[in-house]
């Protein structure tokens, strides 16, 4: 025992679990709880339950969630593949440090290697409806790991596509603002044209500030 109970739980876990996505999946669900203290536990639940948008929310804090990341990349090897398929089990599984977990798989296996794209990856994966907060993480989570912009020709696919997608782009363009960036004009008329929640909305500022700096 290594007094780290995180480590010894991984050191539990059979090597052949890497080479299954849905046996990963159940892994990483009990991984989660691991050193959070129970009160902590209970006031995420009760604070980002349903209305937040995630099926769960258990509070593991964001350093716990990088070990998982870092156990998982680490132990995949130079065969990934598994982790892109864990990718969408995990979104779809949808609670907060799925989410989470997510971001930084996507942010940080190889995609050269792989030879997928993390942005198209994101825009499969994501559901009609998901928390600003969620795209928003997963986006600063690939800026931080040096991931490039989407392309322009995917960005328009995005505007002019499903209303989730051209929350995406306006969410990307944001983010991508931030660091300094300035908007390309060729897309401000097609964020105009994305529709968001009517009212004093997250997404409606952020759209605003977009189309009038």
């Amino acid at each position: 025992m290594s007094g780290d109970p995180l480590d010894d739980f991984f050191t539990g876990i059979p090597s052949r679990t890497h080479g299954s996505s849905r046996k990963l999946a159940k892994v990483v669900r009990s991984a989660y709880p691991i050193g959070v203290p129970a009160l902590i536990m209970k006031s995420s639940t009760d604070r980002y339950g349903d209305a937040a948008g995630y099926s769960f929310h258990l509070g593991t804090p964001d350093v716990n969630l990088r070990r998982i990341a870092s156990w998982l990349i680490t132990n995949a090897g130079s065969s990934q593949e598994v982790l892109l398929g864990l990718i969408p089990r995990l979104w779809k599984r949808h609670g907060r440090e799925d989410v989470a977990l997510a971001a930084l798989l996507l942010a940080n296996i190889d995609h050269t290697k792989l030879g997928s794209n993390p942005w198209e990856i994101l825009a499969n994966n994501i559901g009609r409806k998901e928390p600003a907060e969620a795209l928003l993480l997963v986006i600063e989570e690939l800026f931080r790991a040096g991931r490039e912009m989407p392309d322009l020709n995917i960005l328009v696919k995005w505007c002019t596509g499903k209303s989730i997608l051209g929350h995406l782009a306006i969410m990307v363009l944001h983010a991508n603002s931030i660091r300094g960036e300035v908007v390309d004009p060729n897309l401000i008329e097609l964020i105009e044209g994305v529709k968001v929640p009517e009212g004093d909305s997250l997404l409606g500022r952020i759209k605003a500030r977009l189309v009038t700096t």
